[in-house]
């Protein structure tokens, strides 16, 4: 065979290559999935994320028809289900339910045995949650300038899910914005730590919206302000730490679904357009909206554009305000 048709028949190769790899893509995505989904919750069962993940599991599982069992894998703030996810297959029958403390894990730690940016894709960003400043209901601060005023000049005991999550976050927050003293007590959860402050073994939590609320609501709880920039509409009578005379105190928790890196992008993308539908289902929506979950349906692109953002923004946050994993 001459040159010249040596390099004709690479180049028809190649063509016919890349051909063949658009309709294997097409093909894999048509018959996915063909078994049960395993989708790994790094919290422990009965939390937000846990919630969050069993309603969209059960809407997708209807939809793809096939199981979607939810596996609970707490532990190592909530690395340990994280990493288990990275390391499995990337054929798409792995799913993980991650958080901003996944985002803020990256900085937190300094030896995390996977990358959440490099070892996961991005699949869905399914809701966001803003915090709430929740002391017990016999507390005398009946407003955020009080309780701070009463807080200076004493050191408090203030709870939270764990080290590194939000809560953490929020009271770290609470701490230098506020100009107070504080001794961080972290939980397994967010229920453990909202249990110690009706105990009254805790003086104030900076909790997930979500979870605090029902006690708000029962009067058990007294709600000071909300970290979102508006009012949120299951306390809409309390105000924002702006509205409160606090600024700086703007965060908000978030919700996603993420895959091995390298799972097939045409898998990805069908995950992806099944969720997001079953986000926008009325009862779906309503549900979480009720919960104190705001739905939000970003897609793959974006969910890692936000996901990026908030790895950086918390790396120079971290850095900055010195918080620490203990």
């Amino acid at each position: 065979m001459n040159t010249r048709r040596w390099v004709l028949s690479v180049i028809v190769g190649v063509a016919a290559g890349l051909v063949v790899l658009p309709m294997r893509a097409q093909a894999q995505a048509a018959d996915y999935p063909g078994k049960p989904v395993r989708y790994i919750v790094p919290f422990a069962a009965g939390g937000l994320t846990d919630v969050i993940a069993r309603l969209v599991g059960q809407k997708a599982s209807e939809s793809l028809m096939q199981p979607v069992v939810i596996d609970n894998k707490p532990g190592a703030n909530a690395s340990l289900g994280a990493d288990l996810a990275a390391k499995s297959p990337a054929d798409g029958y792995t799913w993980l339910a991650i958080t901003l403390t996944h985002a803020v894990n990256q900085s937190l730690f300094a030896h995390l045995p996977y990358s959440l940016t490099k070892n996961l894709t991005p699949v869905v960003h399914l809701a966001n949650s803003p915090l709430v400043l929740v002391v017990h209901a016999d507390n005398r601060a009946n407003t955020l300038q009080e309780f701070l005023l009463d807080a200076r000049g004493k050191s408090l005991n203030g709870g939270s899910s764990g080290n590194g999550t939000p809560p953490h976050l929020g009271l770290e927050f609470l701490v230098l914005s506020g100009r107070i003293s504080a001794q961080h007590v972290p939980y397994k959860g967010g229920a453990p730590s909202l249990n110690d402050l009706l105990g009254g073994q805790l003086d104030f939590i900076v909790a997930n919206l979500p979870e605090a609320a029902p006690y708000v609501r029962a009067g058990k709880l007294r709600a000071l302000a909300v970290t979102s920039v508006q009012r949120h509409p299951l306390l809409p009578d309390v105000p924002t730490f702006a509205q409160a005379g606090l600024t700086g105190m703007e965060l908000e928790n978030w919700t996603g679904l993420v895959m091995p890196a390298g799972t097939p992008a045409a898998v990805v993308d069908k995950v992806a357009a099944e969720v997001i539908k079953a986000l926008k289902l009325p009862e779906l929506r309503n549900r979480m909206l009720g919960m104190g979950f705001t739905p939000t349906g970003l897609g793959p692109t974006e969910f890692g554009r936000v996901i990026q953002q908030d790895v950086a923004r918390w790396r120079n946050i971290i850095q900055e305000r010195g918080i620490r994993a203990d």
